[in-house]
């Protein structure tokens, strides 16, 4: 019976390794197609391979207007912009800041981040987890030098500069997601209630209040 246990856990165990990132194609590609007609592979059905043109492996992206409140704009690059991306595991995003402009603190709960600065400077960090105190990583990146944020970790980056900055991120899956901390503890849809927020910050419900109507 031990052993039964022991062949239980060890299974257990190496499936959650082996499904922590995005599964691995058994095939050389899989664009993404909307019909229901297709095979169901990672989330999206794929277009008949006789049909695949270059085209549903191409994109374009264009500079991003930073005229908001954060002087930040993320243009992303996933399978829902170039469907060839399916079943791939990468994706990538472009992002421009304006001097001062601000990437605020965000996770992506299923991929790993590598960004490197093309243009401008950058102060870029992440925490990590409880179990690590909750540690803050930080370096200030110039143009050509690349950082990484671990899978899940909350993380940003700032334009410390004067002018312009312009960074690339690489992404270890087709649809990373993106969680905005201060937008999901805010703005969510139905709103957290006060009992919950003003606990888990220890503030009054007027102090909640007023940063709900920064996001509302």
């Amino acid at each position: 019976m031990k052993v039964v246990y022991f062949l239980v856990a060890f299974l257990a165990l190496a499936s959650s390794i082996a499904f922590a990132y995005d599964p691995s194609p058994l095939q050389d590609f899989c664009v993404a197609v909307n019909e229901n007609n297709g095979v169901f592979v990672n989330g999206k059905f794929c277009k008949d391979p006789k049909l695949v043109k270059a085209e549903d492996f191409f994109t374009h992206v264009e500079p991003g207007n930073t005229s908001n409140k954060l002087g930040s704009k993320v243009t992303p690059v996933t399978v829902t912009e170039i469907a060839g991306l399916n079943t791939l595991g990468i994706s990538l995003a472009r992002i421009d800041f304006a001097p001062k402009g601000l990437n605020p603190p965000h996770t992506h709960p299923r991929g790993t981040e590598i960004l490197i600065v093309v243009e401008g400077t950058l102060y870029v960090g992440f925490v990590a987890s409880n179990q690590n105190n909750n540690t803050l990583f930080t370096k200030v990146l110039n143009k050509g030098d690349v950082f990484v944020f671990p899978i899940g970790l909350i993380h940003f980056q700032l334009n410390v500069g004067n002018v312009n900055a312009i960074a690339i991120a690489g992404l270890s899956s087709q649809n990373p997601g993106v969680i905005t901390i201060a937008n999901a503890l805010f703005g969510s849809t139905p709103l957290i209630s006060f009992e919950v927020l003003t606990k888990a910050f220890q503030v009054n419900k007027y102090v909640i209040q007023n940063l709900e109507k920064q996001f509302l």
